[in-house]
């Protein structure tokens, strides 16, 4: 066997006439393309291109749980906001072609995560094996990130697997394991890793794999635009290119790569991807032990949603409350969640049956000398909550880090009823929990470092997503959500119809309306939180009559049948018993003489979009400005903790980049001049001190 090492990322070897090109990034525990790696790709292809000896081509790496993870997105990312990305993918383009026209057989050995760039040199050459490692995934996430698979992915998958086939890879974005992998035909086969090589050895003895030159479109369904409108452009390259050459295919991916690039949503996209890592791995200075043992206050919907995740960690639970038909309740919950993890496959039978044997319940004292931390999760009443922190005070090891998930009560006021304070922080789970990844880490005056980095570690122990925030009404996510919700609450009081304002914000990005939203939390528990608020904040948290009104009536949202909508089953209309308590005047118009309803059709499109991009603005502005403040009061130490919290807690659409990151795309300069107009009728949309800055200065909230 000879070696050459010509390259630094890239080792190349060859025996009895194979050539293995084994990718190995130094330093690294992944494998990315960036321009040095590709670089190092086409040095060795000409080496390849130059040895008559050669009788294949095999493609590996030596990572142990990544094949290639796709292209340098920090390189993507810089290229994007300097208009550079299109020389960058055009030489993408122009090496795996080179690859692809080699005139000897070659074979992608897959084992580890293939993700983007990964599988698109995959795509290039002839054959494609894979480990049945569980590391191993395989697939086109780019849509994801507001980018297409232009390296070649939307032209050579659909002449490989067909349009419709390609079209699911491509437009979900999402790795497929190697038997999801197989059945698509991603890969030819799928072998143990200690036979991959042989494998290939094997496929590349079969010679060049026949490229097709067109390929059926079969039907495809168009995907629904978002403000991501990646897999729309990746849509018309799949079904407009099944009679063009490869050539006319790839141009228009370059074109709609290049094009995307420079949008605010790729962008937010791809800066979103960074965040998520970042708060997925913390810092290395948040080691902490691993909790084994916990104890949950409360078997309401929240404490039972915590102690079934907690208990599908690994963690056994002990939970506790003081009524027998509140345990049986949450206990149904329990069974309820497991038994639809399973049926959505997410688990195992054995694995749920595994989960409910860690949950002990009990409505009577029981021991709790091993537990590492205790969720309280009682009701939302101060003093309820004082007199659990003072038992938990007196009955549990002084090492247990004590919690609670309240979503607005001071975590200063519990932390006086224990004897060591420093151990009480605020751990604000979000509802549902099994789906919610956002956890509010509430650190009070007296919370001490250790108990911090112990909450940390474990909230991503327990595979959630932690959020420092500083001890203060509402916190983070409660306190810039509301001004939002009560807001549109007053819309629909006034006149505007639930469907138009829901809708806009549908239409804005938004999953759900701020009205279905408020009967979703409940009208009760709106209104409870908004006293809170409005204790600390005054009337830009007020609830207004409407609401109030509605909570004496029991119109109470979903959970009653009724709220600002009826609820039967699945079905949701308008409630006609609120109309009582709302302004029937409108000037809107959309609305036609005598009607209370929008009527679409009359209005011409330009004047339908104007209105919903008032509206969702209007509301919008409340939730940047309560940003604003929290930033400028350090309830969160940066814009990226603001705008990921809101994303995560309130399902903020990712493409617009959160509260602050939108600020800065609409204009700050011109958003606070907008604001100030509301402002004159309405003093909620009165600027904070932070926004007049930056509009004065002309600065952002991020340095880049």
């Amino acid at each position: 066997m000879s070696v050459t090492a010509t390259a630094s990322t890239i080792q190349r070897e060859v025996d009895n006439g194979l050539c293995l090109l084994t990718f190995d990034r130094p330093e690294s525990g992944t494998n990315i393309f960036d321009a040095a790696t590709m670089a190092d790709l086409e040095q060795q292809l000409y080496a390849i291109e130059q040895d008559d000896s050669l009788g294949g081509v095999v493609i590996l790496s030596a990572k142990k749980s990544i094949f290639i993870a796709g292209a340098d997105l920090k390189t993507l990312l810089r290229q994007a906001q300097a208009g550079e990305m299109r020389a960058f993918i055009a030489e993408g383009q122009r090496i795996f072609n080179r690859l692809a026209a080699l005139k000897i057989p070659t074979c992608a050995a897959i084992h580890g995560a293939c993700a983007g760039g990964g599988y698109e040199v995959a795509l290039a050459c002839d054959w494609r094996v894979a480990s049945d490692d569980p590391s191993t995934r395989i697939g086109l996430p780019e849509t994801t990130l507001g980018l297409i698979p232009a390296w070649g992915g939307c032209t050579r998958l659909p002449r490989l697997i067909g349009a419709e086939r390609a079209a699911e890879v491509i437009l979900k974005g999402k790795l497929h394991s190697t038997r999801e992998a197989k059945q698509l035909g991603l890969v030819d086969e799928v072998v143990s890793r200690d036979q991959l090589l042989d494998t290939a050895k094997r496929k590349i003895r079969e010679g060049k794999r026949p490229s097709p030159s067109a390929f059926p479109t079969g039907d495809v369904a168009a995907p629904r635009i978002t403000g991501n409108v990646a897999p729309g452009r990746a849509y018309e390259i799949i079904t407009k290119t099944s009679d063009r050459s490869v050539e006319q295919s790839l141009a228009m991916e370059l074109d709609a790569i290049s094009e995307l690039g420079e949008t605010d949503a790729t962008q937010n996209l791809i800066r979103n991807f960074f965040l998520a890592e970042k708060y997925k791995r913390g810092s290395s200075k948040q080691l902490a032990e691993k909790i084994a043992h916990a104890a949950v206050i409360g078997a309401g919907v929240m404490g039972s949603g915590i102690a079934q995740w907690l208990s599908s960690r690994g963690v056994s639970v002990i939970l506790r409350d003081v009524g027998t038909e509140e345990l049986k309740r949450g206990l149904a919950n329990i069974e309820k969640t497991y038994a639809d993890a399973v049926k959505r496959g997410i688990m195992t039978e054995e694995q749920a049956k595994e989960g409910r044997a860690r949950i002990v319940a009990s409505s009577v004292a029981i021991e709790m000398r091993d537990v590492q931390v205790v969720v309280e999760a009682a009701s939302e009443k101060l003093e309820i909550k004082k007199q659990i922190f003072r038992d938990l005070s007196a009955k549990t090891p002084e090492t247990a880090a004590l919690a609670t998930n309240t979503s607005a009560l001071s975590i200063s006021d519990l932390a006086a009823e224990v004897k060591n304070p420093e151990r009480v922080i605020g751990l604000h789970f979000f509802n549902p929990v099994s789906r919610m990844k956002l956890v509010e880490v509430v650190v009070g005056t007296e919370t001490s470092d250790d108990t911090i980095a112990r909450a940390l570690a474990f909230v991503r122990q327990i595979a959630k997503l932690p959020v420092i925030v500083r001890d203060s009404p509402g916190f983070l996510v409660n306190r810039v959500l509301f001004p939002y919700l009560l807001e549109a609450a007053e819309l629909f009081a006034n006149g505007t119809s639930a469907q138009e304002i829901d809708g806009s914000l549908l239409q804005w990005g938004m999953p759900m309306g701020p009205l279905r939203l408020i009967d979703e939390i409940g009208v009760d528990i709106t209104v409870d939180i908004a006293n809170t608020l409005e204790k600390a904040y005054g009337k830009r948290d007020r609830a207004g009559k409407i609401l109030r009104e509605m909570q004496s009536a029991k119109m109470l949202g979903r959970k009653s049948g009724s709220g600002i909508y009826k609820y039967e089953g699945k079905t949701q209309t308008p409630n006609p018993e609120v109309e009582k308590w709302r302004t029937k005047a409108s000037s809107h118009p959309e609305r036609s003489e005598g009607s209370h309803e929008p009527g679409p059709s009359r209005v011409p499109r330009s004047a339908r979009n104007d209105r919903v991009a008032d509206i969702a603005n209007r509301l919008m502005f409340l939730m940047v400005n309560e940003s604003a403040r929290c930033l400028e009061e350090k309830v969160v130490a940066s814009p990226e903790d603001a705008d990921y919290g809101m994303i995560l807690g309130t399902g903020f659409p990712v493409w617009r980049g959160g509260p602050l990151r939108f600020a800065e795309n609409f204009g700050i300069k011109k958003m606070v001049g907008e604001m100030e107009n509301l402002a004159r009728t309405n003093e909620k949309y009165g600027p904070c001190n932070l926004l007049r800055e930056h509009a004065q200065k002309g600065t952002k909230f991020y340095a880049d």
